[in-house]
């Protein structure tokens, strides 16, 4: 916290020194005035120097959980709690990186007497997560301006926006047999809604299970049997590495915003009808959250898809050493559970993922958020090599919907009418 030179006066010595020195070579009095004239402001910039900010800082959220997509204001309170008038004092607010700034500055000039306050607005577009203020910026300089001070003040205000679940889209899983009930059919038979098979009729069957037409026609007992339906095990992966923070618009939503959308409501879906589901994502930071179901369970995968550093809106620093991260992965899987991976294939990284999970016979379905654009040549080449990798997917037999511009139940129902053809 030590002051420094502005250079705002820088020059003013040697300048006053060449104007008398020119003055007294000329006998001029007029000129030798303002080199003494020069030689005062020079001796006024050396007189204080830039004052301590002694202040208290109060910063209040509005609304401190706002839905995604929503807007908060945010109010600072500065209050000159010193001895010293602070001429000039200009306060930067901390905004966090993944907010954007949409009324007013978040800084604010003004100068403050001992014991007077002041107050500085603006309004933060929200988006989801866990986001903190965490210091602002102090700046004070003396009267001429010619040094000043900065200090880092800590006032820690947190604002979480957790996005609803909402169920939407009907995913289509792999058919899968795992000992809950759920909607996932199977190959064998039992209690369900499709018919199945008919076999003799044991003593104690239900009788809502009974032939009666064939009891009718043949005078024997049969029991019918429907096509089971059992839960599904389901992790939802994102690819949040680096990489994937791709937008066709600079002030678009990225690619692993979207895709942490798209795991919300296929969450909310699959968890609905039973199945169990769990989290994960393939980055440094690294997110696994098991398979399970329940209110319990649904609560702490909703707080981790707001909050969790691996799912951040914005990029997060680090290295991914990726086979250390699959050989993990592919550890905590469970056996019979299918990944529904997200992510924009903006480069092969994630084909060798979904083709490895593929090949140790997990059943992979491919969500992709397109966000390439077709504004430049280099921007058609980048379009044409997803496509590329999206076609060596589906000619591996794994499933891929192709995630553009509208909502995601369209892009998932026209994908499963083309596998159901």
């Amino acid at each position: 916290m030590r002051s420094f030179a502005t250079k705002r006066w820088a020059g003013i010595e040697g300048l006053t020194l060449l104007v008398v020195a020119i003055g007294v070579l000329t006998t001029s009095s007029g000129l030798i005035l303002a080199g003494i004239i020069g030689f005062g402001y020079a001796a006024y910039t050396k007189l204080w120097d830039a004052p301590v900010a002694d202040v208290s800082i109060d910063r209040e959220l509005g609304d401190e959980a706002p839905a995604p997509g929503e807007t908060t204001g945010v109010t600072l309170t500065i209050t000159n709690t010193g001895s010293k008038w602070l001429s000039d004092l200009r306060v930067i607010d901390g905004v966090p990186p993944a907010l954007e700034t949409i009324d007013g500055p978040a800084r604010i000039g003004t100068s403050l007497r001992p014991g007077e306050t002041t107050t500085c607005h603006y309004t933060v577009s929200v988006v989801r997560g866990k986001h903190t203020w965490d210091s602002l910026r102090l700046i004070t300089r003396n009267p001429s301006g010619s040094r000043e001070r900065e200090t880092v003040c800590e006032v820690s205000t947190t604002l979480r926006c957790t996005p609803p679940l909402h169920a939407g889209a009907n995913l289509s899983l792999h058919g899968l047999t795992t000992p809950y009930s759920g909607r996932v059919t199977t190959d064998v038979g039992g209690y369900g809604i499709e018919f199945h098979s008919t076999r003799a009729y044991r003593s104690g069957d239900p009788l809502n299970r009974i032939d009666w037409n064939r009891r009718a026609r043949t005078g024997t007992l049969s029991t019918l049997n429907f096509r089971e339906e059992r839960a599904a095990t389901v992790i939802l992966l994102v690819d949040s590495r680096k990489e994937a923070y791709v937008a066709a618009e600079p002030t678009g939503r990225n690619a692993v915003e979207r895709s942490v959308d798209a795991v919300a409501t296929i969450f909310s879906s699959l968890i609905s009808n039973g199945d169990r589901v769990g989290i994960a994502t393939m980055s440094p930071t690294e997110c696994w959250i098991a398979p399970q179901s329940g209110k319990t369970h649904t609560a702490r995968v909703q707080e981790a898809l707001a909050t969790h550093p691996g799912l951040a809106p914005t990029a997060t620093e680090g290295t991914l050493y990726h086979t250390l991260w699959f050989n993990r992965f592919i550890r905590r899987l469970p056996a019979d559970a299918q990944v529904v991976f997200c992510s924009p294939f903006v480069d092969d990284r994630p084909i060798y993922t979904a083709r490895r999970l593929h090949a140790y016979g997990h059943l992979v379905t491919v969500i992709t958020p397109d966000e390439t654009t077709a504004d430049t040549i280099g921007d058609r080449i980048a379009a044409i090599e997803r496509q590329h990798r999206l076609q060596t997917l589906r000619g591996n037999g794994i499933r891929v919907v192709d995630w553009g511009d509208e909502p995601l139940p369209t892009a998932v129902m026209a994908a499963t009418q083309r596998w159901s053809q």
